[in-house]
């Protein structure tokens, strides 16, 4: 008998595909969760938020509230072994709303997301030409996005560079990129914070940076360090249900779980020590500068590397970095959507990956024109861009990971996860700290971070 549940597991995960290795999964889901958030928004909190007390916070929090999200998020994947919709609607029908949000999100996000990234990718060809002198002007960076054609021409290519991954599949596509991606991007990131920190005048800035600031310390930097994490680790976005169901049975969730959180801290912790230093040394310690938010990559940092020496170099690099970053990350929203679609209506994955690539195309026009000639256009007070972004991050994500605690601490139970996390014998050893995290912290935690982010972007908070 078990022998025939087992035969007809591994014939269902043969047609579903599946990652082949256990490193093979944690690459794909640490690449996803490390984005260009990472190698922005990360240092401009650390310096705005205490430096060392926020780097505390945040790793303190990644080892819990995130840590715990994740493999609740993994085992409901690997459990039913099903994409968001159909594996929330499998576990309570109830709850099928939060499946619907798990689609919704990533074919949300993802068009944006891709316009962005296809400024990353204007910025490697600028650099790859010699005319990073042209990017480190003020106006450089405001000119290129109000145009029409060249900005869609690059969101283009980006888009359908994640979409050729998605359709190569799971194994030979998105863990493949992943394996490459992830060591190359690691090494990139600790080769620039190292010529950063090594730079004269770095001193300073790495203090600035490392040196907790107690006075800073306050409810505002814990959920600044919520808010980073929350959105760092590719939670609620319907992604991490989706891998988990390539999960293989005999790879342990606990142990993927912290080496994902690990590398995703650890590429915001390099990231802070690229960034801050550099931006610290080029600014004379004005800490205005370091609060730029995404003007921080486009606009300030070229001006910081035409000014060191090597520059166009390590700028080359910083951008290829980014770019990794964004590919493997709008590779993983790409396939959370078709991964869906293709368990909803039964379609095979090149028909849902054409779908979504043209999805993508519909909707990411208009956030890109939404610096342009539709410039004139908000939607409550936002552009195009940045509605969308209020709309899923501050919005739709926080009250689906709210109700994936609901399911899994009082419907499910947590028992539910931690069998799962305990198939083919494997240990648990946090499955208690676990339990309370998911019933009890992360809830909290999450309608505290959706309240402050309503409340700052309204203005009707100092975030």
């Amino acid at each position: 008998m078990a022998f025939g549940r087992s035969a007809r597991v591994e014939m269902e995960e043969k047609k579903r595909g599946g990652f082949s290795s256990k490193i093979g999964f944690v690459m794909a889901a640490a690449s996803s969760a490390v984005g260009l958030g990472n190698l922005w928004r990360f240092p401009y909190l650390a310096a705005d938020y205490g430096g060392g007390v926020f780097l505390l916070s945040y790793m303190l929090l990644a080892a819990s509230f995130g840590f715990a999200m994740l493999v609740a998020e993994i085992g409901i994947g690997r459990m039913t072994r099903l994409s968001a919709v159909a594996a929330f609607r499998k576990l309570d029908r109830r709850f099928h709303f939060c499946g619907i949000l798990g689609l919704l999100i990533p074919a949300l996000i993802t068009p944006y997301y891709s316009v962005i990234g296809g400024w990353v990718t204007k910025y490697i060809a600028v650099y790859a030409t010699g005319a990073d002198s042209a990017a480190a002007q003020n106006a450089f960076f405001g000119a290129y996005v109000s145009k029409t054609g060249e900005p869609i021409f690059w969101f283009l290519v980006f888009i359908i560079l994640s979409g050729v991954v998605v359709l190569l599949g799971v194994d030979k596509g998105i863990e493949r990129l992943s394996t490459i991606l992830m060591p190359i991007l690691l090494l990139l990131a600790a080769g620039i914070a190292v010529y950063t920190v090594t730079r004269p005048g770095a001193g300073a800035g790495i203090a600035y940076y490392l040196t907790p600031d107690f006075s800073k310390m306050n409810g505002k930097t814990i959920l600044a360090a919520l808010g980073q994490l929350f959105y760092s680790l590719s939670l609620a976005m319907g992604i991490m249900v989706t891998y988990g169901s390539y999960m293989r049975r005999e790879d342990r969730i606990e142990t993927s779980a912290f080496q994902i959180t690990f590398f995703d801290s650890l590429v915001a912790f390099l990231a802070g020590l690229m960034i801050v230093p550099a931006v610290y040394i080029f600014s004379g310690g004005d800490e205005s500068a370091m609060k730029a938010g995404p003007g921080l990559m486009f606009v300030t940092l070229p001006k910081v590397f035409h000014s060191f020496a090597g520059g166009r170099i390590v700028g080359l690099a910083f951008f290829a970095l980014a770019f990794f970053a964004a590919i493997t990350s709008s590779v993983s929203l790409v396939e959370t959507v078709v991964s869906n679609v293709m368990d909803l209506l039964h379609w095979k994955r090149k028909p849902a990956t054409v779908f979504m690539i043209l999805w993508c195309i519909v909707l990411g026009i208009p956030s890109s024109l939404g610096f342009g000639i539709w410039d004139s256009v908000r939607i409550l007070g936002f552009d195009i861009l940045d509605f969308m972004d209020f709309l899923t991050n501050t919005l739709m994500m926080p009250i689906l990971a709210f109700f994936t605690c609901v399911l899994v601490g009082f419907v499910l139970k947590p028992e539910k996860i931690i069998a799962e996390a305990q198939a083919c014998g494997a240990r648990f050893r946090t499955k208690r700290f676990f339990a309370f995290i998911i019933k009890w912290i992360a809830p909290v935690g999450i309608i505290a971070i959706m309240a402050s982010f309503l409340a700052a972007s309204f203005g009707w908070m100092n975030w």
